[in-house]
């Protein structure tokens, strides 16, 4: 019989009835492409060449465990992992039990930036709400003194030497904080106050942080779009792989490493998000999603949530340049089981 060329559109070979872009070729390659299909097609019929087949059955039999074998194989680009867990971390990360779990409820109460800001913001918000501004926003005296409280007195006064904490988007963590809590139905606006929910209030008076940070790490890697952080491209992939990152600072951040160590492991990985973003004047395709990669994973995720320390390599102000180390909290947060 004829060695088959599989195209994007049609019927997967397994025999699951499905287009091969729905099926076997999703776990095949890490972002959709047509080089992706092609190098698919290309090793199936090198696997292929010089055997006889009888029938299509004995081909699409022989198509279905070449195909689970590859999907099944490692990768050295995915660092261990293999296309099967690779697409279950991707488009499957709250639904693969058997890979990852999320407790949740924390074994210790966890301490994370975010998690400082929303015990400032619940504690002012109380039994009586916190009323919002005219434009639905937390209001200013309150953000000057969370800002306060966060930062201490030194960073505060380098922070706000250009300009104050006018409003509730001059003080970004915060707002960010406020913006996720309200996505994770945390709280919400009730005749003009801030108000904490009633889910909100039994978690906090049971069992506390440790059971709301799950609600927030949800609410911010599936709700929140992290490009509001910057003014980057969208690149949604890199949110998309937030599992990803996580999983290389599990397998790599017990000793500090530099940002482009990780920024190496995630353009390894998936070399075709280049292709998103056009030539630019100033930039490199690959220097934008370098620092766009480290700016909301690692700094504004990870950093943000306290999986890992993100420190700069210098005390100048606008430094760019990191190390990073996970911290404790990884462990407990995200639960990685790889053995079958």
């Amino acid at each position: 019989m004829t060695i088959p060329t599989i195209g994007r559109n049609d019927p997967c070979p397994c025999g699951s009835g499905k287009k091969f872009k729905k099926c076997c070729l999703g776990t095949l390659e890490s972002v959709p492409s047509d080089r992706g299909a092609a190098a698919a097609s290309a090793d199936l019929r090198q696997a292929m060449e010089g055997m006889q087949f009888g029938s299509l059955r004995e081909v699409q039999a022989f198509v279905g465990r070449h195909t689970l074998q590859r999907n099944r194989k490692a990768l050295d680009e995915f660092h261990g992992l293999s296309p099967e867990q690779m697409h279950c971390m991707l488009d499957l990360p709250f639904a693969s039990p058997d890979l990852i779990r999320f407790p949740e409820v924390l074994d210790t109460d966890p301490t994370a930036p975010i998690v400082s800001l929303f015990g400032m913001l619940s504690d002012a918000i109380g039994d009586k709400g916190l009323k919002q501004t005219a434009k639905g926003n937390l209001p200013q005296k309150f953000c000057r003194e969370a800002a306060l409280a966060y930062w201490g007195e030194d960073v505060y006064r380098e922070n706000t030497r250009v300009g104050g904490i006018n409003r509730e988007d001059d003080f970004l963590d915060l707002h960010i904080t406020r913006l996720t809590a309200e996505l994770a139905g945390l709280i919400r606006k009730y005749k003009g106050r801030f108000i904490l929910s009633r889910d909100c209030r039994a978690v906090l008076n049971g069992q506390g942080l440790a059971a709301l940070y799950p609600r927030l790490f949800k609410a911010y890697v599936e709700q929140f779009n992290w490009g509001y952080w910057d003014r980057y491209p969208e690149l949604r992939f890199i949110q998309t792989a937030f599992l990803f990152t996580l999983y290389l600072l599990t397998r790599y951040g017990d000793t500090w490493r530099p940002q482009e160590f990780y920024e190496d492991c995630f353009l390894s990985a998936f070399p075709i998000v280049l292709d998103e973003l056009p030539q630019d004047q100033v930039f490199t395709p690959e220097e934008e999603v370098r620092n766009c990669y480290s700016w909301r994973a690692l700094v504004h995720f990870a950093g943000f949530f306290g999986l890992a320390k993100v420190e700069p390599v210098s005390d100048k102000r606008f430094c760019r340049e990191y190390r990073v180390k996970r911290l404790p909290l990884l462990h407990d947060a995200v639960h990685f089981r790889w053995s079958r």
